[in-house]
């Protein structure tokens, strides 16, 4: 079978240091960071970014360059344990802000602390037990056929630079770029980050730009293939169904809104028909989405759920170190813990049916998601719409039996965040436990790596959540926090009835539309919903990366080296502006203002040349490289 020929970097009979003080603290440092980072970039932009590339590249450069070890295994439990914090932040704010947008409606209490760490926990915790029987079956046996991309990605990563090169320097570089540029454009405030214009001609039209490191960077990253189906999605509702709906509707009142649409557009202008109309068809869109991309992987999860009910009657102990995974026991006791906490914690709103569902979706999901991530991807992973799909059945389930209103919608989300961060999580570790499986790590060992990262990332979620709704609030133009407010209204619409039906299903059927194209429906769909001007500098991005794929080049490794480059550099340019996002939110939390004197404003001119300077810099570091030229000849 494959897995027999297999063989690890490091081989299974040599034992060299993995899990120690330096990775365990490393890990735990990265991991605060990285979740702090992904849950700002998340909220902003409606997608998170691998923590586990530039977590291994960081590891390499304090580990190898700094510390002076040579453990490769080190650098592996590095990033395993500081990945879970991308995988907790992205399951988090996917739901959770909608709590705190119902406590900012005076419909509920302000969710505590200890109720988002212990959600987290809950859901985290699952994800790794559910998914660690699965090793064998998933990780092993179908080596070579399932390829789990970020997990190969971040090996090969570590194996270079186990053999002498050094790619830390690019990251850190990118760090520091983008958070001097992030400190000046909303700090100080010398040029605004986010430009915008009307178009005068074509009323209801509009087009503008948030001219900030971390969307070029995710543009980079997505490339631009992805890049562009989020930038039609965004075309499509600022220059197409806007200005119909001005054209059209000018002198009709249209619900949600209470005022004429005409009025819509003389005082709020774009934004006024937006938040009254196109985010209510790009959730349609998100939902079908969502839905839909499920239903065309239902042949994928009910083979996964067989291989799991399978596999969980299997032992998985191995006498090797490489084939050790954490013993049944354990992961049976952790369930049952879990289970108990969420009936009987007051902490955690679910009865004895809110437990049972989240145990049998979340054990259904977290398999589906260790599966399909090694098919497709981590940052392709349908999370949101899993989600989707239980606070649908759950919020329909807890109403028929009688928890209706506010409670019955509050454990509805609480179902959904715990199975949401669970599903992500799983996924994560499938892809922490590929890049094990190839440079030959210990799986018993990384499985620890990840609960500890899971743990951790769980304590501080709820203290970056409540500083960043307390410096901005969810639901603001600062931080739109898209999938959470389509949660909301999901379960809002489910248990009250009270959503602009037409707006949604309008939505539904550009998705249908949009699939029938055989366009890829979920980051279209993002793109109609987030506004037009996170799609345009996300595309900038994306044109770079696709004109270094296109570029001459005297080899395919140099192009590759050029390419990685950027990635590894658009990876610094995501940290740094989450890391500064977060700083900025402390100082507006405690009314700290650091902006210049309004004097020395500068205007949208000035934006735009800044962010054509920024993306001058990726190039700087992939073509115009001369140290990266030297070293591909």
């Amino acid at each position: 079978m494959e897995e027999k020929n297999h063989k690890p970097y490091i081989p299974a009979d040599k034992v060299v240091p993995e899990f120690t003080v330096y990775s365990v603290a490393l890990g735990v440092l990265l991991v605060i960071l990285f979740g702090a980072a992904n849950a700002y970039l998340g909220l902003r932009v409606g997608m998170t970014v691998s923590a586990a590339i530039p977590a291994s590249v960081i590891s390499m450069g304090i580990i190898r360059m700094i510390l002076k070890r040579d453990s490769i295994l080190e650098n592996n439990m590095v990033q395993t344990i500081g990945s879970a914090g991308e995988a907790v932040a992205a399951g988090a704010i996917f739901t959770m802000p909608a709590l705190f947008m119902w406590a900012e409606e005076g419909l509920a209490s302000m969710p505590s602390l200890f109720e988002i760490s212990l959600i987290a926990l809950c859901g985290g915790v699952l994800g790794v037990v559910f998914m660690v029987p699965l090793r064998t079956a998933l990780i092993v046996k179908e080596h070579g056929v399932l390829v789990y991309p970020e997990g190969q990605a971040c090996a090969e990563v570590l194996m270079a630079g186990d053999k002498g090169g050094n790619k830390a320097s690019t990251v850190f570089i990118g760090l520091g770029v983008s958070a001097v540029y992030k400190f000046i454009a909303d700090g100080l405030k010398l040029f605004p980050s986010e430009i915008d214009w009307k178009v005068p001609m074509y009323k209801g039209a509009g087009f503008g730009a948030d001219v900030l490191p971390a969307l070029a960077g995710v543009g980079y990253i997505c490339g631009a293939r992805v890049s562009s189906y989020l930038l039609a999605g965004g075309a499509t509702a600022w220059f197409v169904i806007m200005p119909l709906i001005v054209l059209f509707g000018s002198d009709l009142v249209i619900f949600p809104a209470s005022v004429s649409v005409a009025e819509l557009w003389e005082t709020g202008g774009t934004w006024g028909i937006w938040s009254n109309f196109v985010r209510y068809i790009g959730a349609g869109a998100v939902a079908a989405g969502g839905i839909i991309t499920l239903v065309k992987t239902l042949p994928l999860i009910v083979r996964t759920f067989k291989d799991a009910v399978a596999g969980y009657g299997q032992s998985t102990k191995g006498t090797l170190r490489t084939e050790q995974d954490l013993s049944m026991k354990f992961l049976l006791l952790c369930t049952v813990i879990v289970a108990l906490v969420m009936w009987l914690v007051p902490a955690i709103p679910l009865n004895f049916l809110g437990a049972l569902i989240v145990i049998i979706f979340g054990f259904f999901f977290a398999t589906v998601s260790s599966r399909m991530v090694g098919l497709i991807g981590s940052s392709n992973n349908p999370v949101s719409g899993m989600s989707i799909a239980t606070l649908l059945i759950a919020t329909m389930l807890l109403k028929a039996t009688g928890n209706s209103g506010i409670g019955g919608m509050i454990g509805a989300i609480t179902i959904g965040s715990i199975i949401c961060i669970s599903a992500a999580i799983a996924g994560d570790t499938s892809q922490d436990l590929k890049t094990g499986f190839l440079v030959g790590a210990t799986p018993r060992l990384q499985q620890i790596g990840q609960l500890i990262g899971t743990i951790i990332s769980a304590l501080t979620i709820g203290g970056v959540l409540y500083l960043l709704n307390k410096a901005w609030g969810y639901g603001s133009s600062e931080l739109p926090a898209p999938q959470a407010t389509l949660m909301k209204m999901v379960v809002e619409g489910v248990m009250g009835g009270n959503l602009p039906w037409a707006l949604v299903f309008t939505g539904v059927s550009i998705a249908v539309i949009i699939e029938i194209l055989g366009i890829p429906v979920l980051p279209f769909a993002i793109g109609l919903y987030l506004p037009i001007h996170l799609s345009v500098p996300i595309m900038a991005g994306g044109l770079i990366r696709l004109y270094l794929e296109k570029r001459k080049a005297s080899s395919e490794e140099e192009r590759e080296d050029m390419v990685q480059s950027g990635v590894l550099y658009s990876s610094g340019l995501i940290a740094g502006e989450g890391l500064i996002g977060v700083f900025l939110a402390v100082f507006a939390a405690l009314s700290v203002n650091v902006a210049l004197p309004e004097s020395l404003h500068f205007g949208n001119i000035a934006g735009l040349i800044a962010f054509v300077l920024l993306l001058m810099t990726i190039l700087k570091f992939t073509v115009w490289n001369k140290s990266l030229k030297r070293s591909s000849k």
